[in-house]
């Protein structure tokens, strides 16, 4: 698909998307990687441009540009944000208790700690975006490896097994707590299936993605 039809794509996907006001993005696609600019209501809504920009038929990659612009310009401090956040976190029961710390400097919020599983690192960052006043997050959090690289291995494709139309075309290597995934799919939907079954394994801390469009 050529860079015209992806872009006109990506501003139909984008307005079909109710949590977003498509207006205020702007959208350039150059060799299938698609920048996004302007500006959003909140944090959340950022997110969902880039997701929605991804699942588009013929993108390769996504460079994200958009800036918070809050419209009724909160104004909640550094100080009052971290004590959000921190109770935020402190009712999620999927996070562990006292794993997590974080700082905030001009609304980014800047996340460092371990968990166990990459499902809970992923959980804080989807905890936090909602929040007035959070412009940005930083996610540094660690996934420390509870169990041993050929369990994670025979774990991601048991998982792959369950879900992917053709997983025997998906390799999986692992090497200590990365995971690397080479070969190919017909679906980009297929490649985000195979890159959330490595994260759902325990231990995985990095996921390398080597995998191609056929």
């Amino acid at each position: 698909m050529d860079d015209r039809n992806v872009h006109q794509h990506v501003l139909d996907e984008l307005a079909y998307a109710p949590m977003i006001d498509a207006a205020q993005i702007g959208v350039t696609v150059e060799n299938g990687i698609v920048t996004l600019t302007g500006h959003v209501r909140n944090y959340a809504e950022k997110s969902i441009a880039e997701r929605v920009a991804l699942r588009v038929r013929g993108v390769r990659a996504v460079v994200e540009r958009i800036e918070v612009r809050y419209p009724t310009n909160p104004s909640v401090g550094d100080e009052a944000l971290a004590e959000r956040c921190a109770r935020v976190l402190e009712w999620d029961v999927q996070i562990p208790e006292r794993s997590v710390s974080l700082k905030v400097e001009k609304g980014c919020v800047t996340l460092e700690g371990c968990v166990p599983h990459y499902h809970q690192k992923a959980a804080v960052d989807k905890a936090l975006r909602r929040l007035a006043g959070v412009t940005d997050i930083v996610n540094l959090i660690a996934v420390k490896p509870p169990v041993q690289p050929a369990e994670v291995k025979d774990r991601i494709i048991a998982a792959l097994r369950r879900s992917a139309r053709d997983p025997d075309t998906i390799r999986v290597h692992v090497d200590g707590d990365t995971v690397t995934l080479d070969g190919c799919v017909d679906l980009w939907s297929e490649r985000e299936l195979a890159e959330r079954a490595a994260w759902s394994a325990p231990g995985v801390r990095a996921v390398e993605d080597r995998l191609t469009l056929a």
